[in-house]
Parts: structure tokens; sequence; C-alpha cells
């Protein structure tokens, strides 16, 4: 089993920032990629950052510029920090991970949400 685990969320108002943190733990052999997802109300979930093990990143275009994502492998944990927040950016956020438990034994795993609220 691979647990993640998020924190960092909360109200912030537009221009402000947040970070959030996702740490794994279990069985793990290797993490290939951790990256976010967010759903707001009504819609669908889509990926809003990602990145793999070797470095390479992917970040949703209305979110270039202003959020960043980082890992500490180390750790086993990611980052994303938010900045430039805007009322559009108001969703749960839900971290997400794939890659080996020990046994060879592929994983893909979610964490529970983090809501993030930009409003005056």
């Amino acid at each position: 089993q691979v647990q993640l685990v998020e924190s960092g969320g909360g109200l912030v108002q537009p221009g402000g920032s947040l970070r959030l943190s996702c740490a794994a733990s279990g069985s793990i052999f290797n993490i290939n990629r951790m990256g976010w997802y967010r759903q707001a109300p009504g819609k669908q979930r889509e990926l809003v950052a990602r990145m793999t093990s070797g470095g390479e990143t992917y970040l949703k275009d209305s979110v270039e510029g202003r959020f960043t994502i980082s890992r500490d492998n180390a750790k086993k944990t990611a980052y994303l920090q938010m900045n430039s927040l805007q009322p559009e950016d108001t969703a749960v956020y839900y971290c997400n991970a794939d890659g080996l438990q020990y046994g060879s034994i592929p994983f893909v795993s979610w964490g529970q949400g983090t809501q993030v609220t930009v409003s005056s």
C-alpha cells in the first residue's frame, strides 16, 4: 500500500500564495511521476502539474508562470508553489503518484484532497 498525505491548502485572497505538500509513504521501491490534479465544483478533474523522477515537468497552460512543482526524492515528497492565485484556481487539489512497490508491483495512488479557496 502506498499512502499520499497532502497539506497546505486554505483560504487566500486573489494575488496571494499557497504551498501544497504531498508526502508518500509505504512499501515504495521508486516513484516515477508525482503531480497535482484539481477539481472545481461541477467540473472534471484536471491535471495541473506533474514531475517525473528525472525532473521533467508539465504545467497546465493557465498556471504556467504562476505555479511551480518540485520534488524531494529522498523525502518522497512533492511540492506545488502557487503564486498570483486567482478565483478560478479555487478547487480541491489532489496529489497523485505512480511507480513501483517492492516486488515490482506497480501502483497509482491518490491523496485525500485539500481545499484551495481564492476569494476576497
